[in-house]
């Protein structure tokens, strides 16, 4: 009896340790794809908290040379955090084009501690499809988003009806 207490004492032991060390790799060490997933999740459910935990803020707002988010004519320049969260939650101009369309999340392409995840947008009415990369880098360990980049039509969606 005492040799079977002391076999399932071990077997417990093992399985919490698995349990703590598979929680542990899992924690905060999502892969580029995952985190891209995740962030559509956070737009769909408005949760700004987790949208500023996915997103280099400071790095999209660097960027005053082209829309961070949208393909126009006319970049549209943000001052300050706050103002890219709200674009990309409620009725924020990029989530309300980006969720009238389907999104399809691909592979990620690391290369050190940078990363693209390509995404495609389909405009299923228009029988259209948009590729772009989103780009991602490890800050304090983890993956962040600090660009969406529109990087051409997706090739195969493109309607030749004239």
């Amino acid at each position: 009896m005492h040799m079977r207490s002391v076999y399932v004492y071990g077997l417990a032991a093992i399985v919490l340790a698995a349990l703590v060390l598979g929680g542990c790799s899992g924690s905060g060490d999502a892969g580029p794809r995952k985190v891209v997933l995740n962030f559509f999740g956070a737009m769909e459910k408005n949760d700004q908290a987790t949208l500023a935990r996915l997103l280099d803020l400071p790095e999209l707002m660097r960027n005053t040379d082209q829309d961070y988010a949208l393909q126009s004519e006319e970049p549209r320049v943000f001052t300050n955090p706050k103002d890219i969260l709200d674009d990309l939650t409620g009725e924020g101009k990029t989530k309300q084009l980006w969720f009238s369309l389907q999104r399809v999340v691909n592979q990620a392409e690391i290369l050190g501690d940078h990363a693209t995840v390509e995404v495609t947008f389909v405009d299923k009415q228009a029988s259209r499809g948009y590729m772009t990369k989103f780009g991602l880098h490890k800050v304090n360990e983890k993956w962040k988003i600090y660009t969406f980049k529109t990087v051409e039509d997706a090739p195969g969606l493109s309607s030749d009806e004239g």
